[in-house]
């Protein structure tokens, strides 16, 4: 006796008692005898009611071995960080004092991404990544805005608006790098701090 294919996602117990166990030579009154209880190979009585029957090496769906967590991101059940915290981070704290040094250059120059690098640097080496990239952009491209504008009398602020543009661009891609968890490296960039 066989049981008919079921439909995907059903994981009932199955209506014949022996499902799973080998076929037994069947006794007088047209049942199932006994499985075989002494010698090499003896099997578990087959369950009398469906409840609770699970078939041999089957996990139920949901089912989680005690004492392991499945692997995931940071900040997710498992990964790194603190459950909650957000994705790329320990906890929201380092985001925070990422994204300042990454969208405070654009009003503060570099005096944002130093006191990020201050702050939080030695402590978290998420944060000190971040705030090392942004300080070089900063850095690198001050100098530029500080030589434009000198030149920009001569240019007709070309020479300031230009470098103020692409610090602004870079600057607010750098913010949404950092905001998906994403360390992101300027391009254009001298590397004044490793």
């Amino acid at each position: 006796m066989s049981e008919p294919p079921r439909p995907p996602g059903d994981y009932g117990p199955p209506s014949d008692p022996n499902f799973g166990y080998p076929p037994q030579p069947p006794v007088s009154g047209g049942g199932y005898g006994p499985p075989p209880s002494s010698g090499g190979g003896a099997y578990p009585p087959p369950p009398t009611s469906g409840a609770g029957y699970q078939q041999p090496g089957y996990q139920q769906p949901g089912y989680q071995q005690p004492g392991y967590q499945q692997p995931g991101a940071y900040g997710q059940p498992g990964g790194y960080g603190q459950p909650g915290a957000p994705v790329g981070y320990a906890n929201s704290d380092e985001k925070t004092w990422a994204l300042i040094a990454h969208f405070g250059g654009i009003f503060f120059g570099f005096i944002a991404p130093l006191v990020a690098l201050l702050a939080k640097g030695n402590e978290s080496p998420t944060v000190k990544a971040h705030a090392n990239e942004a300080l070089n952009f900063h850095i690198t491209w001050g100098i530029i805005l500080f030589v434009g504008a000198i030149l920009s009398v001569c240019t007709l602020f070309i020479t300031l608006i230009v470098p103020w543009a692409i610090i602004i661009i870079f600057a607010i891609i750098g913010g949404m790098k950092a905001n998906n968890g994403e360390l992101y490296r300027y391009p254009m960039t001298f590397r004044f701090i490793k």
